[in-house]
């Protein structure tokens, strides 16, 4: 479990902060960062987000103040060198923190990290770990509770769309009665689920479901459909006019498929190579599997890259997949 009492040390011994998560950033990387952002600024504290790449188009009404800065395009690595502080969220992998990397690896702050994923790399940063956790914004909501700090709306909305989505809303094994009892005290704290669901979840444009559309079109299975695999290329985000975020999630619909232990999928990058993500109903360890290519994450959801063409990212992934299916 973190170490509560040294987290409330470092915070109450600086006043600049900077907050930053990984990139291609999801729902409990910027909501951590946003309720993050809320209890420091509680505190009197100044705080700046800055991540790697911009916050995608779904995830935006998040942030209305629009706190969440992009590297380069909205803020510059200068901007950053009064930061005593530089706090990361929802990762500990030198690869998922993108430009951001070069701002660790230069900065004299004094860096601490905030996270769940089992794997990870030494970022030269003081961990606030916990592999138990279902999501990162739990992990800041206890921060909260160690610095004596009110749960409000501010602080409660981005924590509970980070708890959400990471648990699958609460489908996913790592969602347990803890996980309910915290998300009833965000509930309670001003949280409104029904208009949240709404927010993430029936705002798809056409864009989107033609591009889940080709997207399944081409699924295949393997090992008596015990494992299932697709891919996204990027003639198919210009063919629907789909955002790069229009992919996130979609390999949870092939788990739909009866019969399926393990998916695969393939989304080709704007610059080149594939990100590979791996889902598992099983025992089958996805975090391992991604490892083996540079990546991590958890054992039922793990993600990694690999700078190739689709064919040989494909050949590699899957062969792996299958002898640890055996």
């Amino acid at each position: 479990m973190p170490n509560w009492n040294r987290f409330v040390e470092i915070i109450q011994a600086n006043q600049r902060f900077l907050l930053t998560s990984h990139i291609r950033p999801d729902c409990d990387a910027l909501g951590s960062e946003l309720a993050m952002a809320a209890v420091l600024e509680s505190l009197g504290k100044d705080v700046m987000i800055v991540n790697g790449q911009a916050t995608p188009p779904s995830y935006r009404f998040l942030d209305p103040q629009s706190k969440l800065k992009e590297l380069g395009a909205e803020v510059s690595m200068e901007q950053l060198e009064d930061r005593e502080v530089l706090i990361v969220l929802d990762t500990t992998a030198w690869a998922q923190l993108g430009p951001m990397g070069d701002v660790l690896r230069a900065t004299s702050a004094k860096k601490i990290v905030l996270d769940h994923h089992v794997s990870g790399d030494d970022i030269g940063a003081e961990e606030f770990k916990d592999t138990t956790a279902e999501a990162t914004g739990r992990l800041v909501i206890e921060a909260a509770d160690a610095l004596g700090v009110e749960i409000t709306r501010e602080i409660a909305l981005p924590a509970f769309a980070a708890l959400t989505t990471d648990t699958g809303w609460f489908r996913f094994a790592s969602a347990t009665g803890k996980t309910h009892r915290l998300a009833a005290r965000l509930l309670d704290a001003g949280v409104k689920s029904d208009e949240l669901y709404e927010q993430l979840y029936q705002q798809d444009t056409l864009a989107r479901l033609q591009l889940v559309g080709r997207t399944m079109a081409r699924t295949k299975t393997e090992l008596n459909g015990r494992l299932i695999h697709t891919a996204i290329e990027r003639s198919d985000f210009e063919a629907t006019g789909a955002h790069r975020s229009d992919s996130e999630d979609v390999i949870n619909l092939t788990l739909a498929v009866s019969s399926t232990e393990a998916a695969v999928i393939f989304v080709e990058q704007p610059t080149g190579g594939f990100k590979i993500s791996f889902r598992s109903r099983t025992d089958l360890d996805c975090s391992r599997l991604a490892q083996q290519f540079g990546g991590g994450g958890h054992k039922k959801a793990a993600g990694a890259f690999l700078d190739e063409p689709l064919e040989s990212a494909r050949a590699k992934v899957l062969d792996a997949v299958r002898q640890a299916m055996q």
